[in-house]
């Protein structure tokens, strides 16, 4: 009578985990709603361009949702999966805070100046993960847009930047960035 007891609650454990499953993850944390943020970020993104003083040669809206402001066209190539970009870029929020740079003058001109920091052209892999030499997904979407040589804006929803992360500087959970870029070139 006891090992069916045990079955039984075992059988019940399982059922209770596969109907958990789609609200949390393999940690127990809740999932990432990742089409929700989307969908709320794209009504973000477009009041936001209805009053940003952006002057562009033109704009470009990725299905993904990320948003590419081109204001000087580059003559070199796009980048593809596995090229390594070089690019100065500054990212602030919505609201014009400055939450970082690559470029030193930036980083003290807004208060954000780190002196142990190694301020220098930014290098990573188009569609690599952080952890293996690439940046956020919204810089490999962003950037495949764009020519080598090019200046512009890429403006990048939070599944394709810093998602709910809370331990991002300067930068709140679920924030829509944009980023400042200029594209150097690329291997």
């Amino acid at each position: 009578m006891r090992n069916v007891f045990k079955l039984v609650s075992l059988f019940f454990v399982v059922l209770l985990g596969f109907s958990c499953e789609d609200q949390l993850n393999r940690f127990g944390g809740p999932v990432y709603d990742r089409e929700g943020n989307l969908a709320i970020d794209r009504e973000i993104i477009a009041d936001y361009l209805e009053t940003a003083p952006y002057d562009s040669l033109y704009r470009i809206h990725d299905p993904s949702g990320v948003v590419v402001i081109v204001t000087e066209e580059g003559n070199g190539s796009r980048p593809e999966s596995g090229n390594v970009v070089y690019a100065n870029y500054t990212g602030y929020l919505l609201d014009g805070s400055v939450f970082d740079s690559n470029r030193e003058d930036v980083a003290q001109e807004n208060g954000i100046y780190d002196e142990e920091r190694n301020y220098r052209i930014f290098s990573f892999f188009v569609d690599l993960p952080p952890s293996q030499g690439g940046a956020i997904q919204g810089f490999s979407l962003g950037f495949k847009r764009l020519r080598s040589g090019a200046k512009g804006s890429i403006i990048i929803p939070s599944p394709y930047g810093y998602e709910d992360n809370e331990n991002v500087p300067r930068v709140p959970a679920n924030s829509v960035l944009v980023f400042d870029v200029e594209f150097l070139g690329m291997d």
